[in-house]
């Protein structure tokens, strides 16, 4: 049996910031990394994460890995896959929230469970946004380069939770700034794209429109 860390307060929500971020981008890779990691003797899970640790999850979460490491890859299939996977990455990110504050208060728990979720929601938001980017690009190297990058950072972000949680957490808030940025200015394009083209005449030239 694997013996629980206590995470001082700082610790526990950089911990679980970073983690709900990896989940986001690949929960899969974030599960098995976590797994491995304890069974190396490199990380001590918290007690509510225990299963975690089970060889079942471990491969079971490796197989899955290795389907989506394909599957992510492959233009126009890739958002089928991410559409589908809003499913699984932000309730296993709220399920190991909840899973890693189970020594809180219920109200502290259930809070940091609505925040793994909604952090791993604006990482799986911002993943599936810059895939639509890509997806028309007439190369699949792109798309092959973006799914490679994202599955690198989530293992490294994982391992990086469980040495320097607060260093993770930091890194983590700086990518859902830069989220926040883009989805921003794509909502602000969005707007300019679809208004009214005569809105953007000025108004002696409207006048001079209207009267002709």
């Amino acid at each position: 049996m694997l013996a629980g860390v206590k995470f001082s307060g700082p610790e526990l929500v950089g911990l679980i910031v970073a983690v709900s971020f990896a989940a986001g981008l690949n929960v899969y890779a974030t599960v098995a990394t976590l797994g491995l990691l304890a069974h190396a003797g490199v990380l001590d899970l918290p007690a509510g994460l225990h299963l975690i640790a089970s060889w079942w999850v471990i491969a079971a979460s490796g197989v899955l890995f290795a389907v989506e490491f394909f599957a992510d890859k492959i233009p126009a299939f890739d958002l089928f896959w991410n559409a589908l996977h809003t499913f699984v990455r932000i309730p296993v990110a709220a399920l190991m929230a909840y899973g890693a504050t189970s020594q809180l208060s219920p109200e502290k728990q259930l809070l940091a469970t609505v925040a793994g979720g909604v952090i791993a929601l604006a990482a799986h938001g911002g993943k599936t946004a810059a895939r639509v980017a890509v997806t028309p690009a007439p190369e699949p190297v792109s798309n092959f380069a973006l799914s490679a990058g994202e599955d690198t950072l989530a293992v490294a972000l994982t391992w990086l939770a469980t040495q320097h949680p607060i260093a993770a957490g930091s890194i983590a808030v700086l990518f859902l700034i830069v989220i926040a940025v883009a989805l921003r200015w794509v909502v602000r394009e969005m707007k300019n794209l679809f208004r009214s083209p005569n809105r953007e005449l000025a108004p002696s030239k409207r006048r001079d429109l209207n009267a002709a």
